[in-house]
Formats: C-alpha cells, structure tokens, sequence
C-alpha cells in the first residue's frame, strides 16, 4: 500500500521507475538486521545492466531530478518504506528502504511513501 496523500511526488517516483522497469535486476545494497534493507540504486545496482559496480552499488541513483522531502508524521515501523537520501534532505532519488522493525527516530526525518 502506498500513500500519495503524504508523499505524492514519492509515490510518483516509485511508479514512474517500476513501470519503466528500472528497479528490474536491481540488489539489495545495504542489509542491516534488525533495522533496514535499502536498494534501489538503478545506475551502480542493477545488475543485469553494464553500469553495474556492486563496489559502487548504493552510490546512484536515477537519472531523474531528486525529489524535494516530503515528511510526515507517518511512523517508519516495521514494514515502512522510506525514501533513502544524502545528508540534504531534498536530495531522495530512486534508492528506498524497507523497516525490518520500529525506527520512530527515522519519523519527520525521511519520507515514507
């Protein structure tokens, strides 16, 4: 379930590089247990493409613009998926995380969609 009324240009995204296919091959990165699973970095992560580097897997992200922050009071539980993004918050792109657990500290931080 995806929720465009917190995030739209989010979930826009999202749908926009699935129905094109890019997330199609794409690993998963960053796998930490108990927290988070992050993946799609569409340029170093997909692996059935020559651009794959799995040294560089999580360094990408699409050729789209980055996404301005859409936070929220949404809580980053177990099953959320959050837009992963640099140290700018308007810097989200193509690359997510998946919450294997609560992450509440994530909360206004990162934009779950």
């Amino acid at each position: 379930q995806m929720y465009p009324e917190l995030a739209p240009g989010h979930v826009a995204r999202i749908k926009e590089l699935a129905r094109e296919g890019a997330y199609d091959g794409v690993v998963f990165h960053r796998v930490i247990d108990g927290f988070m699973a992050q993946t799609g970095d569409v340029k170093f992560g997909n692996s059935s493409k020559p651009t794959y580097a799995p040294s560089r897997a999580g360094m990408g992200g699409s050729d789209k613009p980055d996404l301005k922050a859409e936070f929220s009071n949404a809580n980053h539980g177990r099953g959320a998926c959050s837009m992963a993004r640099a140290q700018n918050p308007n810097s989200a792109n193509s690359q997510f995380f998946i919450c294997f657990d609560d992450a509440a500290f994530l909360n206004r931080q990162y934009t779950v969609w």
